[in-house]
């Protein structure tokens, strides 16, 4: 009976949280689409204006007087240009891309007036603050990105922020050819084969550890186990978390693993091993080694094989290369910064 109990609370607790969620969700729809709204009226009006400039100022400024002793200083004039800006920007495409919205939004969203549903192109699934701080994203590939990837990954916006500001669209489209960049844009972050999931550089600003190399491997790892679901974060879609200094034995001798990880969108396993100062060829040998075991003691026979990732200060892509096979889909080097750096800096990074 005490069990049943217990189920029947559980059952009523996971409901009421579902419907806080939906609550909390459809309040973000119906703000964000009726600011699109407001921000359309006020562009519609502008243009049947004479003297466009001055009349669109007198709009704001007069329909802010009205709405602020009404409704209160949301309606401010500058807000009111956010809302114009807002309309500006997302009239003249789908909030994200045809494929992603119709298959992942439309059917989850909730009903909304038929005025507002005829005017708007698509469902808004994030909330206004989101979409300021999207709507500062001058490059529409990479706006697009970062809408996709928060609403798929529900990220805060200090979540989001912090994404944009570690350079995560640039970061992926490192690797990638023009038509992998343009597919970014459309459906953000698509996971279907090892090299997808890697990222080069790491960027662990979370972690508190200064730029200098004054710690040690372990304290690196402790301080990523301590911020396990920061960590998950940067890695990425899909990672759940297995072990920490995974001990694995042949012959009599224990070899550590650092971190292994679990992707359930590949099915296999990802070890981490982390390095401080510069990669050596032994480091990527040692790798092979673990992986090798895991692919052929660990991983069943309906898993794919097994991923490693080295983290490393810093690496010679020489080494990288002539010590890996040429049709390596298993094993990557990556740095990892462990401060967040300025813009200038990042472009330096990224072009080295």
């Amino acid at each position: 009976m005490q069990v049943e109990k217990q189920n029947l609370y559980t059952k009523v607790i996971e409901l009421l949280n579902r419907a806080r969620q939906n609550v909390v969700q459809t309040i973000n729809n119906t703000m964000a689409m009726t600011y699109f709204e407001i921000g359309k009226m006020i562009v519609e009006e502008e243009q049947d204006g004479k003297e466009k400039a001055e009349y669109g100022k007198q709009i704001l400024r007069e329909l802010s007087e009205r709405l602020v002793s009404e409704f209160g200083k949301g309606f401010s004039e500058t807000n009111l240009k956010q809302m114009r800006y807002f309309y500006l920007t997302y009239s003249i495409r789908q909030t994200v891309s045809d494929e992603f919205e119709n298959n992942e939004i439309l059917e989850t969203s909730p009903k909304t007036s038929d005025s507002i549903q005829q005017t708007m192109p698509a469902q808004f699934k994030l909330t206004w603050s989101h979409y300021l701080k999207l709507m500062r994203i001058t490059d529409v590939n990479e706006r697009n990105f970062y809408e996709i990837e928060a609403i798929k990954n529900n990220w805060s916006l200090r979540e989001l922020q912090r994404q944009f500001d570690s350079a995560l669209y640039t970061r992926l489209a490192l690797s990638k050819n023009k038509e992998e960049v343009l597919s970014l844009g459309q459906k953000g972050q698509i996971i279907e084969k090892s090299k997808d999931l890697i990222k080069d550089p790491y960027v662990l600003e979370f972690l508190g550890l200064p730029e200098q190399n004054f710690y040690s491997e372990s304290e690196l790892e402790q301080k990523l186990i301590d911020k396990l679901e920061h960590f998950l974060l940067e890695l990425g879609n899909g990672f759940t978390f297995v072990a920490r200094q995974k001990r694995i034995t042949f012959e009599e001798r224990h070899f550590k693993i650092d971190l292994v990880f679990y992707n359930r969108i590949l099915k296999c396993f990802v070890l981490i091993d982390l390095k401080i100062g510069e990669l050596k060829h032994q480091d990527i040998g040692q790798m092979q080694m673990y992986v090798n075991y895991f692919d052929r003691e660990v991983k069943l026979e309906d898993e794919n094989k097994t991923i490693g990732i080295i983290l490393c200060q810093d690496k010679s892509e020489s080494v990288v290369r002539y010590t890996l096979p040429e049709n390596n889909e298993q094993i990557f080097a990556s740095k990892y910064l462990t401060v967040l750096p300025s813009e200038k800096d990042f472009i330096k990074i990224i072009e080295n």
